[in-house]
């Protein structure tokens, strides 16, 4: 069994423990980094590992979209501004929507593609767009992790490719977290999109909590060989908003599994009493200034056996018994793009759906 709640008190462990006996829920699989904080309160109702810091992945792009909503209310962009391709951006590695320099979207709409489709290519363009230069963009997103206290956090990119000077941990992800719901109610439509539809592709959303899982709501998964399947998640109910992180998982089904595990708990229990605030939970562990990368096990040839391969749009159908399966089409979002030299009359189609078959369909990749 995980370790609960590390610094709580032994009558708050005694609770959180009848609650996870009685629901069924204790899992040995809870062993890398991982939180369970109350949003409204800002307890942290679970952790472990919580200090150790790890490669973030794509959920830099919560940073990333936190800078920019960040910037909008400022008044410096609004959400209409266009995002154009750059050479640099349109270069980044997959996942991307392969679009060609010049190519241009609203940031409304980049936004959407940006925490779906995770895409790199257009992370990069909004980072240019808005900051100036992508390295501006970056000074941004670190001197926002500073101001939130997010202390074991650093960042070199805004799309998470992997990079010496990338890092994070769970407990810095939740302070992100709790920082957008708090600050941003307005864009939380932003994270719960069950999908974008792009002319005649459609894009399901990574995070597969979303439309499954009973009033999950939000945020942002991420993966590379080093992280393993990292996942942000929210869920409100009854009145309770609580925000799980689960780090290093070994598959994208997993990673969904624990998440909803975690949120069910943390949805399900009352027992609070003396726990710390997220704000106050004290640094602990040992080998805090390494990045651990789990490599060796992900993506070599012991990680292959036991790890999900490819995109599984069924992941989250199957597993846990909190999420149920989606026997309907998905809610997805309208996304336009324009293409350079070109104005968006121009591609409309006869059902009002941007024609946009320039994009090539992106090859398979182990998801995000």
């Amino acid at each position: 069994m995980s370790k609960i709640l590390r610094r709580g008190s032994a009558r708050a462990f005694a609770a959180c423990l009848g609650l996870a006996l009685s629901t069924g829920i204790v899992s040995e699989a809870l062993a890398n980094p991982h939180m369970l904080v109350d949003i409204k309160s800002g307890k942290v109702l679970e952790h472990e590992d919580a200090f150790q810091k790890w490669y973030p992945a794509s959920l830099t792009k919560l940073m990333t979209a936190y800078t920019v909503f960040r910037q909008v209310r400022a008044g410096r962009i609004t959400i209409e501004t266009p995002v154009v391709m750059s050479k640099a951006a349109a270069a980044q590695p997959a996942s991307k929507m392969y679009l060609k320099p010049g190519d241009s979207m609203s940031l409304d709409d980049a936004l959407k593609v940006l925490l779906v489709k995770s895409a790199n290519d257009v992370a990069y363009a909004i980072a240019e767009n808005v900051g100036g230069t992508m390295p501006d963009f970056v000074n941004m997103m670190n001197a926002e992790a500073a101001r939130l206290g997010m202390s074991s956090t650093h960042f070199i990119n805004p799309n998470g490719l992997p990079g010496k000077g990338q890092y994070t941990t769970a407990r810095d992800l939740a302070l992100l977290a709790v920082a957008i719901r708090k600050e941003f109610p307005e864009y939380a439509g932003y994270f719960s999109l069950e999908g974008v539809k792009v002319g005649k592709r459609q894009y399901g959303n990574f995070n597969k909590l979303i439309g499954r899982f009973a009033g999950a709501d939000g945020m942002k998964t991420g993966f590379i060989c080093a992280s393993g399947f990292n996942q942000v998640s929210t869920a409100t109910r009854n009145g309770r908003a609580v925000v799980s992180v689960v780090l290093g998982s070994d598959s994208l089904i997993h990673r969904a599994d624990l998440s909803a595990e975690l949120l069910e708990k943390g949805l399900s229990g009352s027992a609070s009493f003396g726990l710390p605030t997220l704000a106050r939970l004290q640094p602990y562990g040992t080998h805090l200034e390494a990045v651990n990368d789990i490599s060796e096990d992900i993506c070599r040839k012991k990680g292959k056996k036991v790890r999900s391969e490819g995109r599984d749009d069924a992941a989250g159908d199957k597993g846990s018994p909190y999420a149920r399966k989606i026997d309907r089409p998905l809610n997805v979002s309208l996304v336009t793009i324009i293409p350079a030299g070109k104005k968006v009359a121009a591609l409309e189609a006869d059902e009002g759906e941007t024609v946009a078959e320039f994009i090539p369909i992106p090859e398979p990749r182990p998801s995000n």
